[in-house]
C-alpha cells in the first residue's frame, strides 16, 4: 500500500495493530478521523487516554471497573455462593446479557495455552483458590471457551479445586467445540448456565 504522507502511514500502521482490522480497514478509520473536527478528535483520543489511566481491575474478581470493587462483587443482590469462572470481560457481559445468572465472577485473564506461553501462573488462578479457602462458596461453574485451551484450562482447575467442598459445574455443550462465549447468542448461552452438569458427569 503506497502512502503520501509518512504521518498517514504511521497512524494506519498503529490502527493495524487493532485485533481484527486489516490495512484498508486501518485506512478508513484513519481517513474517517482527518475529517472531523478537532473537538470530536479529541474526545476520541481523550477517551482513550483516560481508559487507559483511570480504568481499575476489581480486587475482588478481576473484573474491568471504574473503582476497587466492581458493582457485581459490590452488590448485595448477587449470590456471593456461586463463582462462574471466565476468561475475560467480554465474557461477563455476554453471560450479564443473558439475565440468566445471578452469582459472581471470576475473571481469569486468559486461558492455558502453552503454544502461546501461557501457563497456569500467568492466569488469576491462586486468587480463586484464595477466595474458596473463605469457606462461603458452594459451587464454581467453569465457564470457558469450547476450545482446545478451554478445556485444558478446565481441567487443571479441576485437579486444583476438587478437594474442596464446592461443587464443580462446567456449562452444559449447546456450545460447539471451538466456539467462543463472546459469540454464542444470548439464548444459548443463558440455557447453557442454567442447565449446567457436574464437571464429573461432562467427562464421563
Amino acid at each position: 500500500m503506497h502512502f503520501s504522507s509518512r504521518l498517514l502511514e504511521q497512524a494506519v500502521d498503529e490502527f493495524g495493530r487493532l485485533p481484527g482490522v486489516g490495512k484498508k480497514t486501518a485506512l478508513r478509520l484513519v481517513l474517517h478521523l482527518l475529517k472531523q473536527s478537532d473537538g470530536e478528535v479529541a474526545r476520541f483520543t481523550g477517551a482513550i487516554n483516560q481508559l487507559k489511566e483511570q480504568i481499575k481491575y476489581c480486587k475482588t474478581c478481576f473484573n474491568i471497573a471504574d473503582v476497587d470493587t466492581c458493582e457485581i462483587c459490590a452488590s448485595p443482590k448477587r449470590d456471593k455462593e456461586i463463582i462462574c469462572v471466565v476468561e475475560d470481560t467480554r465474557d461477563v457481559m455476554a453471560i450479564e446479557n443473558t439475565n440468566q445468572y445471578q452469582g459472581v465472577y471470576h475473571v481469569l485473564g486468559g486461558l492455558i495455552s502453552p503454544m502461546d506461553g501461557v501457563g497456569p501462573a500467568d492466569l488469576k488462578i491462586e486468587a480463586l483458590i484464595d477466595r474458596l479457602k473463605t469457606g462461603e462458596v458452594k459451587e464454581v461453574i467453569l465457564a470457558l471457551s469450547a476450545t482446545m485451551e478451554g478445556d485444558t484450562t478446565i481441567f487443571y482447575l479441576y485437579r486444583k479445586l476438587k478437594d474442596f467442598d464446592v461443587q464443580i459445574s462446567t456449562i452444559a455443550r449447546g456450545i460447539a467445540f471451538g466456539g467462543e462465549l463472546e459469540y454464542v447468542d444470548e439464548v444459548t448461552l443463558g440455557r447453557s448456565i442454567a442447565t449446567r452438569i457436574p464437571y464429573e458427569r461432562s467427562v464421563g
